[in-house]
């Protein structure tokens, strides 16, 4: 079989290996569709953390099963989806459910291996059954997910404002998924063409370009003074994250789903008065999965909004810096077996 691995920052190499060996315990995939996200694209730039190279990227798929154990509850040729973060089931963060930030968590495509060759053996306890979607739908519940993870974090009651930096493929799926909960969505951005893409295809009533001089006016404006009560972020831009203190509301909740090297600074005096509550999310769980893809199911997601650009695998390696490149407009690129 074909696998494609990131050798060093800026260069992707074909290999040809074995297959691997099923073992109890574990299924074997066929890949047939994978996302790319941010993370692989920082990865191939050099600036993703907790990194190590060479590295097999990918973790948003859609896959057929090949072989699993009996008795599982899935079956030889299902298609399927996986949550991609490889738990311990023991540590303090699995034992209160949270294995989304388990202390010895293994992510695909980031700290392990991940989707980006043609066979895939994944634990059956990362298998999420594909529930009639097709393989689009199922490469975009993960990132999505992500979003929704975020949006449940910060716990939006209907009727709240809820700003969201950053219109890339998480921010926009974050403020699908505050529009779902019921929030008055804002949408922070430097890209026009982002944010025009939310306001059409996915329903934001309101959008605000970074770069204005007025941005904070702008924010009072459409919150009539009372600024966001939910502010997250999805850039990880250092910038970004530390303005974005300045536009909470008093009482305000203020969630990371963007993350960034550097030490992040704020005001004390300005963020205690508030009585502000600052959140990280990272990853998602098998709630937020199980919600995207009810979403999915009930069409309250289109998820064909997202997929702007699709490459052959074979390709990955010649196309994959023109799908980092702001100026295609990729919103979500599609790897195809």
């Amino acid at each position: 079989m074909k696998k494609l691995s990131c050798a060093i920052p800026g260069i992707f190499e074909y290999q040809e290996t074995i297959i691997p060996e099923w073992v109890p315990g574990y299924t074997l995939l066929k890949i047939k569709q994978i996302g790319v996200c941010g993370t692989d694209i920082h990865a191939f730039e050099g600036t993703q953390p907790f990194f190590n190279y060479p590295r097999i990227l990918g973790h948003e798929l859609a896959a057929d099963i090949v072989k699993t154990s009996p008795n599982n509850g899935f079956t030889i040729g299902e298609t399927v989806t996986v949550i991609p973060y490889f738990h311990c089931g023991m540590c303090i963060a699995c034992r209160s459910g949270k294995t989304n930030c388990c202390t010895d968590i293994k992510v695909c495509g980031v700290h392990i291996d991940g989707a980006m060759q043609e066979y895939f053996l994944v634990p059956d306890c990362s298998l999420i059954h594909g529930k009639g979607l097709n393989y689009d739908e199922l490469s975009l519940v993960e990132p999505l997910a992500i979003g929704a993870h975020g949006v449940r974090r910060a716990g939006i009651v209907p009727g709240e404002f809820a700003l969201i930096i950053g219109a890339g493929p998480i921010g926009l799926g974050a403020m699908e998924f505050a529009r779902i909960a019921g929030a008055e969505v804002i949408a922070l951005d430097v890209n026009e063409k982002r944010l025009l893409f939310g306001r059409e295809k996915l329903g934001v009533k309101y959008s605000i370009n970074a770069l204005d001089s007025n941005v904070q006016d702008q924010i009072e404006e459409i919150t009539k003074g009372d600024m966001p009560i939910v502010v997250i972020d999805c850039t990880g831009n250092l910038n970004a994250i530390n303005n974005a203190f300045k536009y909470m509301a008093h009482g305000a909740r203020y969630v990371l789903i963007g993350l960034q090297k550097d030490n992040i600074t704020f005001n004390h005096p300005e963020f205690h008065k508030r009585e502000g509550t600052l959140m990280s999310s990272r990853n998602a769980t098998m709630e937020d999965f199980m919600h995207v893809i009810s979403c999915m199911k009930e069409k309250k997601v289109n998820p064909l909004n997202y997929i702007t650009h699709r490459i052959p695998f074979e390709y990955v390696s010649k196309e994959f810096t023109n799908i980092s490149d702001p100026k295609n407009g990729v919103i979500k690129a599609m790897i195809t077996m």
